[in-house]
This record gives C-alpha cells, structure tokens and sequence, in this order.
C-alpha cells in the first residue's frame, strides 16, 4: 500500500473530428454540457495534477494454471509458474495478476488521477500450438479488461458513466494475425467500437470504424489525448505501406493527426500522444516504416506548442527516445539510405540480451548529440544551468569564450529549450517479462484548479465550420532551399502538406518550459513477483488451502501489492527537475557520457582498464537498471554493460 499523495480526480470529454476523408473533418469538441445542478449542489473535486499510464500490455490469459513449465507458455507440465504470473519468462499473465492489480489501482488510485491512458496489448500472445488464438478469444479477453476498468472508474451519478475518461489504443497483438491489420473499416476497428463504446466519444465512432484512431478530450475545452493507431506504422504489418503513397491508411493517419493539431492550435488546446508500438529508430533498429517516422517527427516539431508529451508501450522496457527533427528528410525519404536499411526485427525479441544491444544502441546515439561546453572555473556540469545568461561563465578573456561555446551549443539543439528534439517516454509492461509495473505521471495544473472536469459534463458535439487548411504549405521554404536537383531533372517536392510552425512570437510549449500541462515527474510501481509468489506459497503451505475453501478467497489476499521503484521528482540517479524535452536531453547525455571509452582487446593495458573501470558511467547503469524493472541482479548487469 502506498500513503495517499493524491487529490480526488476529474477530467475529460471526447471531442475531436469525425475521420475520412481530411476535407469533411470537424473542429473537435465542439460543446460540452455543464450540469450546473450538480456541479452547484456540490464543489466538484477538482483536478489532481496525475494521470495513470498502464502500458497495458497486461496479455491475459485465461489458459495460465500455477505450477506449470514455463516452457509449455505456463498451460502444462511441472515447473514454477507462480500465483501472480511467472516473471521474467515469455509467458502471460494469469487472471489473478489482472484482478489483483486492477484491485490496486481501485484502493490506491481510483480517487487520485484525472484519466487513464491504455497502450494496447489486451489479449495474450498466439505462443502455444496446442491452444492456437481464435478472433472471439482475442474479443472477449478485451471485453474483460475494457470491464475492468469500467468496475473500478464507473460513476452512477456522472452523465459519463464513469468519474475519469480512460483512452485506450489497439496493440499488435489485439488483432489475427497478429501485427497484421488491413487498411479501415474492418473488422477489427468494428469490433473495438463495440469493446471500447464507453471509452470512445460517440462522435469519434466514424474516425475511429474509419482507422481504429480517435481523440478524447480529457479536460474539456484544455486537453486531449489523441489516441493513434501504430499499426498503421509499424513495420511488421506487411498488409500495409507506410504513410508516403495517398493509398496508404498511414498516409491518412497522419493528414488526420496533421488536422487534429491544427484544430487544437486554433483552439488554445494541447494534446498528449498515445500509442501501442513507440517510434523506435536507433540504427538499424526500428519499428515504424521510415516514412512514418519522417512524418511524425516533422508534425511533433511543427506543432511544439500543442504536444506535451508522447507515451507508447509494447517493448515491455522503461526507457525514453529521443526524435531529432534534423534527420528528418521529408522530401526525400524513399531515396534516404536509412530508409532502405531492413528493420532489426530484435526490438520485438525477449531477450534480455537482444534489449540490453537496443539500449546500447540508444546510448550511441546519444553520444552523437551535441556536446555542451565544459566551465574551466567550475567543474560542474554545464547541463545543469545551460539557461543561465552568465551560468558557469568564468571572467575575462575566457568568459567571452565560454558564451561564444555556449551560443554555438545552444544554437545546435534548438535553443535554450532544446526544441530541435522531441521525447516518447516508453513504460514497461504489467505482463511479467520482467516485474508487472505502472506508472503514475504528474502534471502541471497551475491556474486550472478551478477547471469544470470531465465527470461533471456530458458531450454534446455542435455544428462548427471546417477549418481552413490552406495556410499549410505543400514543403516550407527552408526544405524547398534543401530540394536537389536529380539527375536528369529536379526533385520532387512532397505530396503532402507541410504543417506551420508555431507563430515566431509564441513561447515554448508545455513540452519545453514549464507551465500549466507541462508534465513535472512520474512515479514507477512495480509488483516483485518474486518476493510475492514466495509469500503465497509460504502462506498456502500454512494454511493447506483451508482458508480458501472456508472463506471463498484465496490465500494471497493483503498479499499482493505495487511498490515505488523510483520516482523522478527526488531521484537521485536521473536528476530530473521536470519532465521537459531539456531535462531529458540532460538525462540522455549524462547516460551517453563515457561511452567513447572502450577497450580495444589486447592493445589496453592493465592501468587504462584500470582508469575505464574507474569511470564507470553509473547513470547509465541505474538506466539499465531500470530499463528490466530491476529484474537483473548485479552479475547480469555487469554482463551486459558497456
């Protein structure tokens, strides 16, 4: 159990524009119904300042039986298949795992969060041959868990039905075959229409039939989170292209989310980003096609001052990533020689050592970024105070030097808020690949203490005129000066619109410089199977099973419980003062630091191992820590650090 830190919930409606095709869309939101009588009978409980992200992935499977072989997908045999799931194996998680985590979630967080969002991966894996999956399984295991969160959030007395709005997204394994899903309608979008009716605003039904993508408007008339469909990116799905021919569904995905933006920038909104398979793209290893990513890259960038922040899930690993808009060639990219590159089908392996070479891959990266300079008068990192006009400025001759580095610095992240980049957090899973987790995020609600939330209204969509989309330019002018001439003629420019900027006079956004939605900090729980499967089978050997057969409930009650592992806000590893793209570019340089020190085999000698040894990076280490939940022991660590 964890002490309540937390203020009562609220939030949401659902609005944005119907779907297909761009030209009929409409401005989201529309209206919203107060009920003043029952917001004037009583003071609404305001905002808390948290949302719950569960990255799903929680893969029930109702075929699990406890001390079966793991081998045989935890179905059969003998083996150590525990209780609460059989952590660090490929198995799923039994019914238990779901029923006791969603009584967590009840106890703990129910009254303390504003919304949910939900990444996908509802049903369980097609891994045992002798239990193939079949479409009304993969249905009915997201029923169950669509239920759950129906039990714990409905609210009577709401014209919603429920206190909080939770938004789910489809993962690549919500559908058969899995990773394969056809251009929209389908079946699939159809059914989850029906599944996820009491999450889906009734006006987004045609969007969301269209594409299995649709928006909700978790703080009426302030925020939204757009739920998006990456299978229409992802680079599995062999049913589809990619987003650069018109034909494309995640051609339209993304005219869809470039109109959404714009109609939240007209509106004075901001929108958070969710997804089932995040936009990886270290090297050669990637999930989306590349002209997707391309194309995301370039809309997060242009609409800086809407996004707040991006959250995916299905590669069951904490981390973050960083979108750089400078790789994006957006005129180019069928031609672009990354994009060609076969994707490396490990980011979807299980293997700790297949995930340990992504991370390492994410680190290389990183160490690429520009470099800050280093103060001769003071040996503290420059990160820290990089937005300090004279910060760590020594005086004299050198003190001009020293800002003439640092302007050059700032000039090549994107200033002092660093908007050349954009991040995608990435939470692990509640499967037991490693330990089942959640993560509870807080924001900023500076000056929305007094904002209707989402219980206390009902939607009501109102007849709005389309907006314009004329002022987005077929390719800016800074990409049509980048255009090469082919041989044998010019290049094309790109069939798509090109989003505006924000305005010149606008400040950063909630993503880069903190203000009301930018988000502060989160809070990792985890649940350590380990230590509680030991405690239900320590606690069914006392009892013989007696108090269940007496009292209907099983012996693991009280039992089963998250814990924090970390918390951002006073982490002393990650030193994060906020959640901003600047903070995580600190973070993800101090993980990168060192990384050019490396042995080359027999040329080093025992005193530079000895000095390598010395400068062991030890953010880099708590980042693989925590990238396994803390599953690894030392001695596996110490296997695959670099």
């Amino acid at each position: 159990m964890i002490p309540f830190l937390f203020l009562p919930p609220t939030v949401l409606l659902a609005a944005c524009a119907s779907a297909i095709p761009v030209s009929d869309q409409q401005p989201l939101g529309a209206g919203i119904s107060i009920d003043a009588d029952r917001v004037s009978g009583r003071p609404s409980r305001g905002l808390t300042g948290r949302f719950l992200h569960i990255t799903a992935d929680f893969h029930p499977d109702l075929h699990y039986k406890s001390g079966t072989d793991q081998d045989d997908a935890c179905h059969r045999g003998e083996g150590s298949a525990g209780y609460f799931g059989a952590q660090g194996t490929e198995c799923d998680s039994p019914s238990s795992l779901i029923n006791e985590t969603f009584r967590w979630i009840s106890q703990n967080l129910k009254d303390n969060v504003d919304f949910v969002i939900w990444t996908g991966d509802s049903a369980r894996h097609d891994n045992d041959e002798s239990i193939p999956r079949t479409e009304d399984e993969v249905i009915k295991l997201n029923d169950i868990i669509a239920d759950k969160f129906y039990e714990v959030f409905q609210k009577r007395d709401s014209p919603r039905g429920l206190s909080i709005p939770v938004v789910p997204t489809i993962g690549n394994n919500d559908i058969m075959p899995h990773n394969i899903m056809k251009d929209g309608p389908n079946r699939w979008t159809k059914k989850f229409s029906d599944v996820w009716s009491k999450f889906i605003p009734e006006h987004q039904r045609h969007s969301f039939v269209e594409g299995g993508w649709f928006t909700s408007e978790v703080i009426p008339g302030k925020l939204a989170v757009i739920s998006l469909n990456t299978m229409y990116f992802y680079d599995s799905n062999s049913a589809v292209d990619g987003c650069k021919s018109k034909s494309e569904p995640g051609f339209e995905h993304m005219e869809w989310l470039r109109i959404q933006l714009k109609i939240l920038r007209s509106r004075d909104m901001k929108a958070i980003l969710i997804g089932h398979i995040p936009p990886a793209r270290s090297g050669p290893k990637r999930s989306w096609d590349e002209t997707c990513w391309q194309k995301y890259t370039l809309w997060v960038h242009q609409f800086r001052d809407v996004v707040v922040g991006s959250a995916y899930g299905h590669m069951n690993i904490d981390h973050f990533m960083l979108q750089d808009s400078h790789k994006v060639k957006i005129a180019d990219t069928s031609e672009d020689s990354e994009s060609s590159t076969a994707p490396d089908s490990s980011l979807d392996d299980f293997s700790v050592l297949s995930r340990s070479s992504y991370l390492s891959s994410l680190r290389k990266d990183w160490s690429k970024m520009p470099s800050p300079p280093q103060s001769k008068a003071n040996k503290a990192d420059f990160l820290e105070e990089w937005a300090a006009e004279d910060s760590l400025a020594p005086t004299g001759d050198d003190r001009h030097a020293q800002k003439s580095k640092k302007k050059r610095f700032l000039k090549k992240i994107g200033g002092p808020y660093a908007e050349r980049y954009s991040v995608s957090l990435v939470s692990p899973s509640l499967v037991p690949n490693y330990f089942p987790t959640l993560r509870v995020v807080e924001y900023n609600i500076t000056g929305l203490e007094d904002t209707v939330v989402w219980s206390d209204t009902s939607e009501e969509p109102v007849d709005v005129d389309s907006l314009s989309d004329d002022d987005d330019n077929t390719v800016s002018t800074d990409k049509k000066k980048k255009h090469k001439k082919k041989k044998g003629g010019k290049k094309k420019p790109p069939n798509f619109k090109v989003p505006e900027p924000p305005s010149e006079s606008a400040p950063p956004g909630p993503a880069y410089s903190n203000q009301p939605f930018t988000w502060l900090s989160y809070t990792q729980y985890f649940a350590n199977l380990t230590r509680i499967n030991e405690q239900v089978s320590k606690a069914s050997e006392q009892s013989n099973n007696s108090s269940m057969m007496e009292t209907g409930k099983p012996p693991h009650d009280d039992i089963f419980s998250f814990e924090v592992e970390y918390d951002t806000k006073d982490d002393h590893a990650y030193k994060m003062k906020d959640l901003t793209v600047r903070s995580f570019f600190k973070l993800a340089t101090r993980i990168a630091e060192n990384h050019s020190i490396k042995s080359s085999s027999d040329e080093v000698d025992a005193e530079k191992k000895k000095k390598k040894k010395s400068k062991k990076n030890r953010v880099w280490r708590a980042f693989l820590r925590r990238a396994f939940v803390g599953f690894l022991d030392d001695d596996e660590l110490d296997d695959i650090e670099t």
